[in-house]
């Protein structure tokens, strides 16, 4: 029996990616589809662990040949989700969760609609600058740009599902499981 999508999605800072780390340690059985993106690899990033990396041609063909479930660009870089991988899985019964931008899960709530959509939410504005800027791995600029974005992203929590803050990530990975899990 098919297992049913669970797309995973926040501002950018919010701790997507440190929850899905947490879920792959947690939840081994849990799928996690690996995005592409044409940006380049953050300091400790493995090409098909974090991300698949690309050049701007390639990721215009797999768009051309409608190889992406869905793709949008932000910031002067491209990510998008491999259709193929994701359905493989879904039909082998494999629970299987995207981690994607908010243009990415409306894409995909378009064209798949029985997904369970997660929104997860920082516990403050405060807390969402403060990661940010933290970071450490980005111009000024692209920190300002992510924070203009983020506003946009957490006015759309209430087109989500369910929506998870991540106050501590060992609660919030549970949280989001139990969902990915739930029928």
């Amino acid at each position: 029996m098919p297992a049913r999508l669970t797309v995973l999605s926040g501002p950018s800072g919010v701790g997507k990616g440190t929850i899905v780390a947490e879920l792959r340690r947690t939840d081994p059985h849990i799928w996690v589809s690996v995005s592409c993106t044409t940006r380049a690899p953050r300091p400790g990033e493995r090409d098909g662990v974090e991300y698949r990396f690309v050049d701007r041609a390639t990721f215009d063909e797999m768009i051309a040949d409608d190889a992406l479930l869905e793709h949008a660009e932000f910031a002067g870089n491209c990510y998008g989700t491999p259709r193929s991988p994701v359905l493989k899985h879904l039909d082998a019964g494999t629970p299987t969760l995207l981690e994607i931008e908010l243009e990415g899960a409306r894409q995909v709530r378009r064209t798949m609609p029985e997904a369970r959509f997660v929104f997860l939410a920082p516990p403050s504005t405060e807390e969402l600058v403060a990661r940010l800027a933290g970071r450490g791995t980005e111009s000024p600029e692209a920190v300002a740009a992510r924070l203009a974005r983020a506003e946009i992203e957490l006015a759309a929590a209430s087109e989500f599902d369910h929506v998870v803050v991540n106050h501590d990530v060992a609660e919030a990975a549970r949280e989001v499981a139990a969902l990915i899990e739930a029928d």
